[in-house]
């Protein structure tokens, strides 16, 4: 029988997933990457492939997961077989680099960015910014590895210190430092062609690990964490940028994403992130208008039927 798999690394974040598809009656299974075999002689199973691999697979003890999806991916789409947020898409998950490359060529303003490949030339490279600045990772996930330096002084000293932690890929991002209007940034949720919603998550609160998925919001002993919400619901939110998110996803063959920006104290807004591993924070799906899980379970099963 044709179902949806699901392509990933991360069980955690699976299960709010299943609920929608299983309240819609499809079929699905995950396909979890990091250890497996695959056989390119294989003929994959029919049905449609959702590819949700996370730029942070390796924070979670699957260094290898990404590679291996990229080849995975190639042999699903060398079958022709559906596949959401393919291979091209991939590209765009594991490298902020082409995330903010691509942005720029369709005119969204992004962030002022430096790359440096390797440790040697960061000193140097992170005197082209003025202070303060941000030091990210090129492959990262939840704000993991984001730090903000005062002074270019307080940067060397990191660069020389047993604290440095050297990306992924080997790429870091050194990046202004964007003043926002208020302590929040906000993310527009899209699935196939449609906007979802937005939510604002508070920076003052949360730095910059903003990951609104229910579970990030664990605490050290496994239980909810406690405390005021770090993301709201903006209601009512309706500008422009959705339908050029929307039209920058059609044309990138993105089906499902979360599009993340800040509006800057000086009347900037500046896109800075595409994340296509999109999770949903439960408190909002329940009082949202248009919920994005069953919109999601919508659109899958659509491309499940069509796929036959």
């Amino acid at each position: 029988m044709s179902k949806l798999y699901v392509i990933h690394e991360n069980p955690d974040w699976y299960e709010p997933l299943a609920a929608a598809f299983d309240r819609a009656g499809l079929p699905h299974e995950q396909w979890l990457l990091g250890e497996a075999v695959l056989d390119l002689d294989a003929e994959p199973p029919a049905g449609v492939y959702w590819s949700r691999m996370s730029a942070s697979s390796h924070a979670r003890n699957h260094p290898f997961a990404k590679d291996q999806t990229r080849g995975v991916l190639a042999w699903l789409e060398a079958h022709g077989r559906r596949v959401v947020n393919g291979r091209r898409v991939l590209d765009l998950e594991m490298s902020k680099v082409e995330q903010l490359a691509a942005l720029r060529a369709a005119g969204f303003d992004v962030p002022r960015t430096v790359a440096v490949a390797g440790r040697a030339e960061l000193a140097a490279a992170a005197r082209k910014l003025p202070v303060p600045f941000i030091m990210k990772p090129n492959q990262g996930g939840k704000g993991l590895g984001v730090r903000a330096f005062a002074s270019h002084a307080e940067f060397d000293e990191y660069l020389a210190g047993p604290g440095y932690e050297a990306p992924a890929d080997g790429i870091t991002l050194l990046q202004e430092y964007l003043v926002a209007a208020r302590p929040q940034i906000t993310r527009v949720e899209i699935v196939g062609s449609q906007f979802m919603y937005a939510i604002t998550a508070d920076t003052a609160r949360g730095g910059f690990e903003l990951c609104p998925a229910d579970a990030c919001a664990l605490g050290p002993d496994g239980e909810p964490a406690t405390g005021p919400d770090l993301f709201a619901l903006r209601a009512g939110f309706d500008h422009p940028i959705i339908g050029r998110y929307l039209e920058f996803a059609a044309a990138r063959g993105i089906g499902i994403a979360g599009f993340e920006f800040i509006e800057t104290a000086d009347g900037r807004l500046v896109s800075y992130d595409i994340n296509t591993t999109t999770n949903y924070n439960a408190k909002i799906e329940a009082i949202a208008q248009r919920p994005a899980l069953p919109a999601v379970a919508a659109y899958l099963g659509g491309l499940l039927a069509e796929a036959g």
